[in-house]
């Protein structure tokens, strides 16, 4: 008997009148996951596209996969490299140990975030929500690796449940879930989520990698320039990504990689994307003519998270602008904002988490002033006749 044959006999079982009818949230988000819903929509809600939301989120998933390895590469090789043992390591030896140091923070991101999903959707009777299939992913990539399990559960609660579940759920919510979680990681334990100690796997695990002595250190290039006003990573590492910084943000190859996936396939606004790395440009170029930043203004765009953010986060089609204008400006901001953070405030060197916060709350206005102007324009048309 085929899946879809079986889901078919016990689907009488979680339909009104049946035995299992309170779980019937349950039974059609394993459902749709697997198979595209006979339904698209429902009343009351916002067809932007053919596809399903499960689909698209699954594309999405598939191009975090580049970055994602990778970034299981670089916690291996950056633990060997900080034991002062890359020559003893193989290929293997590093993918592994990287492995199993991400694969605990995954399944507690998915472990958790769906768990209250599930409950909620349980709660209020409703189809259990598929947005949490991509910030599962994504809360694991730009979070330290040596983050603390239990700290990582506690901030993809209160994300889910507070930028995500009370605004009315799946495409309701404000702000990006991921960069949520990360921010109140951020803010509520500063010491696992800053520092030149959080960045490397300190612990041996499962026979693989070593176990690092207390006062190894292990700045990023960032935190190095906001430190000494300079740093010692070549431009070819910042590129490939074999440097200390957070799980999936380090390689702009891999990164890259996931960029064509999603503009092929249409999931991502080219608009988006191209524009933060154009507003970037300009603000760091402004900043590197008026001596303010010690390094060139190219290399800003492959430091820390800011290829991730462009290609990942400011492209999220709930939280970022979706007039055609709007993304033009919205990616512009985001991508300046983001430097001007950097420059600006040596006591946060990053930046693009504030800066696309910041304009996932302006989104709407800019929306808003979009369409505002579009209809003028007509408006004058028609008068003038």
């Amino acid at each position: 008997m085929s899946l879809r044959n079986y889901l078919n006999k016990i689907k009488p079982a979680f339909e009104e009148g049946g035995k299992l009818h309170a779980f019937r949230s349950v039974f059609d988000g394993f459902e749709t996951f697997l198979y595209v819903p006979n339904t698209t929509a429902k009343s009351g809600a916002h067809i932007h596209d053919a596809i399903d939301s499960k689909r698209i989120m699954s594309m999405v998933v598939i191009a975090l996969m580049p970055a994602m390895l990778f970034g299981m590469y670089n916690v291996g090789y950056q633990n060997f490299l900080a034991a002062g043992k890359p020559a003893d390591a193989t290929f293997f030896s590093i993918f592994f140990y990287g492995f199993f140091a991400v694969l605990p923070k995954i399944l507690v991101s998915y472990i958790v975030g769906l768990g209250i999903e599930f409950a909620w959707a349980q709660w209020k009777g409703e189809e259990i929500q598929e947005g949490y299939l991509v910030s599962g992913i994504l809360i694991p990539l730009i979070i330290p690796v040596d983050c603390p399990l239990w700290i990582l559960a506690i901030a993809c609660a209160f994300a889910v449940i507070f930028a995500k579940e009370i605004f009315g759920g799946t495409g309701m919510n404000i702000f990006n879930v991921a960069l949520v979680t990360r921010a109140f990681l951020f803010f509520s334990y500063p010491q696992k989520m800053s520092g030149d100690t959080v960045w490397v796997a300190s612990d041996k695990i499962l026979g693989l990698g070593y176990t690092l002595p207390d006062g190894y250190t292990a700045a990023t290039p960032l935190a190095q320039i906001g430190q000494d006003g300079a740093t010692t990573t070549e431009l070819c590492d910042m590129v490939t990504g074999l440097i200390p910084g957070s799980i999936g943000e380090t390689s702009v190859i891999a990164i890259a990689l996931g960029a064509v996936i999603l503009l092929w396939t249409g999931i991502a606004s080219w608009k988006t994307m191209l524009s933060v790395f154009v507003g970037g440009s300009v603000m760091a170029f402004i900043f590197q003519a008026a001596d303010k930043t010690p390094i060139p203004f190219y290399e800003h765009l492959v430091l820390g998270g800011f290829a991730f953010g462009a290609v990942f986060m400011a492209t999220d089609p709930v939280t970022s602008a979706r007039t055609e204008g709007g993304k033009w400006i919205f990616g512009l901001l985001v991508g300046a904002m983001a430097i001007i953070i950097r420059v600006m405030n040596p006591g946060y060197p990053e930046g693009m988490m504030l800066a696309i916060l910041l304009m996932n709350m302006f989104a709407p206005l800019i929306d808003h002033c979009v369409v505002q102007r579009n209809v003028s324009k007509r408006m004058k048309r028609l008068t003038s006749k």
